[in-house]
């Protein structure tokens, strides 16, 4: 570790993005290190709530983000896995699979990822017709009976999508009602090719070399679907697993003021990662520059 940066950035979703964008526009020498580029919003289908588009898709959404990210000469470390960050000498390491970075500075963007099953079959499965993410792998299963688990939006938003190219579509629900947005239950609802199963649970997953069903209990009855696709879309965990040095509540988000101030002196956080209410793709993009803002003058009023 010979450089010591402003900032460092983890993460390059909404958050993690829009926080690049603030920092160069301050002229702050900074590093952006992350996995990919788009993070959740990347892998959402139909968006129709981010001001300024009356409709457009995740990956054309998170498109743009990146060509106003790339309009400015931003260092990148991708792809590159945190493993761990603490502070040392009022400075914080970020230490990665690769390297150990230095900064003055960190914002934590990191966002979630996909919860799984934790069922017999779905590791043996993967990628091999269990999938966690309609929008990316929804055309492999084109005239393909295929089973969504999930009852809430992102749920509801793949099974909106596979009903358009699925001969049968099984909606699996552990709850008692679906429990997204009213207008996308209409439209699920409404659609002669899917099958809604409320208050069951997936207990297995099988097949050969690639998926061939999915064994649900629906009130202690077992019922077998012939499918080759399976959508796990049951919610996502936050990806904070490297930063257990910073508080955080119960779901392992991380515990932020109004300002993005974390526990720790200098370390900031911004989007999906931290307790903030609302999980959206706008919140994000607004709390990214909110964190930067508050870095920046972090910066401007400590000496080094």
């Amino acid at each position: 570790m010979s450089k010591i940066y402003d900032l460092i950035i983890l993460g390059a979703g909404p958050a993690g993005i829009t926080a690049a964008v603030y920092a160069a526009r301050k002229k702050l020498d900074f590093l952006l290190i992350t996995l990919d580029i788009g993070g959740q919003a990347a892998l959402s289908g139909y968006i129709k709530n981010y001001t300024g588009y009356q409709f457009i898709s995740g990956p054309e959404l998170a498109l743009k983000f990146q060509e106003h990210m790339n309009s400015f000469a931003i260092e990148i470390k991708m792809p590159e896995r945190v493993k761990e960050i603490k502070q040392e000498n009022n400075l914080i390491k970020t230490i990665t699979e690769k390297e150990t970075y230095g900064s003055k500075t960190l914002i934590v963007a990191t966002g979630k990822r996909s919860r799984e099953l934790n069922v017999e079959g779905e590791k043996e499965f993967k990628n091999k017709g269990v999938t966690y993410c309609a929008t990316c792998d929804g055309p492999i299963f084109k005239e393909k009976n295929v089973a969504i688990i999930g009852g809430g939006n992102s749920g509801l938003d793949a099974a909106l999508q596979m009903m358009k190219i699925s001969p049968k579509v099984y909606l699996i629900n552990a709850t008692a009602q679906l429990t997204g947005d009213e207008v996308m239950i209409e439209k699920v609802k409404e659609a002669d090719n899917v099958e809604i199963w409320n208050n069951s649970q997936v207990k297995k997953i099988y097949g050969n070399v690639f998926v061939r069903g999915i064994e649900i209990d629906k009130e202690g009855k077992l019922y077998n679907f012939n499918v080759e696709g399976i959508f796990v879309e049951i919610g996502l965990i936050p990806s904070s697993e490297f930063a257990n040095c910073l508080k955080q509540n119960q779901w392992k988000e991380i515990l932020i003021d109004c300002y993005n101030k974390t526990s720790i002196e200098g370390i900031f956080a911004a989007g999906d990662v931290t307790n903030v209410p609302e999980k959206q793709i706008i919140i994000a993009c607004g709390e990214g520059s909110k964190s930067c803002l508050s870095a920046f003058k972090y910066l401007s009023t400590r000496k080094f």
